[in-house]
């Protein structure tokens, strides 16, 4: 039997399970670029030039290996623009006997992909993507009976079943986090690495070009492009993060510094996320850091839990609520996303450089979208589709079945705590320790309420106010309320119309 194995955006791995069995002899692999992928929201440009080039780069990687690629680019002048009806025009020009695919990683993706064997009278075989920790079916089986999800739990059954920082039964270094230690400001005076960046080769600067042609008016800078779009890169980006990133990864995970969106993270999450690299490899080259001594246990155990915690757990929690999940609001947040998350106009100086960064690199680390861009849109009130919608548009990782979870579930607490424990709600005085944005703005942090006090100081209190009946029986919140327990109804109807007008200010 002939087969046409269709490989998608972000299943670009040598072992991917479409590619399981492939004779070179009978069967073709069919990449396809079409518009729809790239406007269903405004991708930054960055973004799409990555997924093109990287999808470019893999297909030719193939060929080299003796496999046909029937490879459809967005120039080619009869594009219909579309997965389904490409694929359709791929099955007229090579009449297979079946078609193969490993399952998308988007809902909306898999719910396409299982029309097809209708579309074209044709079977369809959707393979597990195996490239994860757990399986779809592994999470379900975990989360099956529970009260409550946390990815605490689920992170130590991982570390136990796949023998990562562990020492027989027992995690390594005697406890299963570090956290306590991976919270420090980043001191003015410490020096930060340059980070390996990658110049855009021909076949980049071809896909720039083309960007720059085709979605001129999409978000952000291409002028600084230099994520790894192969596999030869990608591995060069890992081998860099674990020299030079990794031992000081863990003291400042949490910390953030104007102009500078890097620090000691890894930037590998849009080669994970491509298939360049697989999080298993990842792991178990940070752990041999530690076990060689290069890196000290609390940075790398707090890595492993970014990717065998965070990244698996998002996956799950996706999977098993959608497509349900993509519509939840359980504080009622409705406000429009203001126009600031898009242009960097404003004078928050902790917003403007989030916003910055993202724009100029398709990048900002995890406490720069939690407790900045993400905060601001949890105490505004901001439309939980809204903000999920920008995060999956802004950065060069975001893929829906990782981004979709940590926004509506960590940042903007929308799934009312099937995620989180609880809202990561901050005023000014959290942004205060971990960066150093506030020296420079124009709001000052120590000031609660008035014209110059920051604005995040009276938002988190309004926050608190409007939510009380949602939140205050959360026990995690219990000091703030006991808080604002003493307060008179005359203090918080202050703070509430001050947080309205400067609210009401933004549209």
């Amino acid at each position: 039997m002939s087969s046409l194995r269709i490989i998608l955006g972000d299943q670009l791995s040598l072992g991917v399970s479409a590619l399981v069995g492939l004779d070179p002899e009978r069967d073709v692999v069919l990449m396809m670029e079409v518009m729809a992928e790239n406007t269903y929201v405004q991708h930054h440009k960055q973004k799409i030039v990555l997924v093109l080039s990287a999808m470019r780069h893999f297909a030719e990687e193939l060929r080299q290996t003796g496999v046909t690629v029937d490879y459809v680019t967005l120039e080619d002048p009869d594009n219909t623009g579309d997965l389904t009806t490409e694929m359709r025009r791929a099955v007229a020009r090579h009449t297979p006997d079946r078609l193969m695919v490993t399952e998308p990683g988007e809902w909306r993706v898999l719910k396409m992909v299982e029309g097809w064997a209708a579309s074209t009278g044709l079977p369809v075989e959707i393979r597990s993507d195996d490239r994860f920790f757990a399986s779809r079916t592994r999470f379900a089986a975990w989360a099956q009976g529970r009260r409550g999800w946390r990815m605490e739990h689920f992170y130590r059954e991982m570390r136990r079943e796949h023998d990562i920082l562990m020492e027989g039964d027992k995690p390594t270094g005697g406890a299963w986090n570090f956290d306590a230690e991976n919270r420090k400001p980043l001191p003015a005076s410490t020096l930060l690495p340059p980070r390996l960046r990658f110049p855009p080769d021909e076949t980049t600067q071809a896909v720039i070009e083309l960007v720059e042609q085709r979605f001129s008016d999409h978000f952000g800078g291409i002028e600084d492009f230099g994520w790894p779009v192969s596999r030869q890169d990608a591995l060069r980006a890992l081998n860099d993060f674990i020299d030079v990133g990794l031992p000081r990864f863990g003291d400042y995970q949490d910390a953030m510094r104007a102009g500078a969106p890097f620090l000691f993270h890894s930037l590998l999450a849009p080669a994970l996320n491509l298939g360049l690299l697989s999080p298993r490899e990842v792991c178990e080259a940070a752990e041999g850091a530690w076990r060689s001594g290069s890196a000290a246990l609390n940075a790398v155990e707090g890595f492993v839990r970014q990717i065998l915690g965070w990244r698996e757990y998002v996956r799950g929690v996706y999977w098993s609520l959608m497509p349900e999940y993509g519509e939840r609001n359980a504080l009622q947040a409705t406000r429009r996303l203001p126009a600031f998350y898009w242009t960097g106009d404003t004078s928050m100086r902790c917003l403007r450089e989030a916003v910055s960064d993202t724009a100029r690199h398709a990048y900002s680390h995890h406490i720069q979208r939690l407790m900045v861009t993400g905060n601001f849109a949890l105490l505004a009130g901001v439309s939980p589709r809204e903000i999920e919608r920008w995060y999956l548009a802004v950065y060069a990782d975001a893929f829906e079945w990782v981004e979709m979870p940590n926004t509506l579930g960590m940042a903007v607490f929308a799934d009312g705590g099937q995620m989180a424990s609880k809202p990561y709600a901050a005023s000014g005085a959290y942004i205060d320790r971990m960066s150093d944005f506030c020296s420079g703005c124009a709001y000052d942090v120590k000031q609660k309420t008035g014209p110059n006090a920051c604005p995040f100081n009276y938002l988190y209190w309004a926050f608190l106010i409007r939510q009380k009946d949602r939140l205050s029986n959360n026990p995690r919140l219990a000091m703030p309320y006991r808080t604002l327990a003493g307060w008179t109804a005359e203090r918080q109807a202050a703070i509430l119309v001050e947080a309205a007008e400067f609210l009401d200010g933004l549209e």
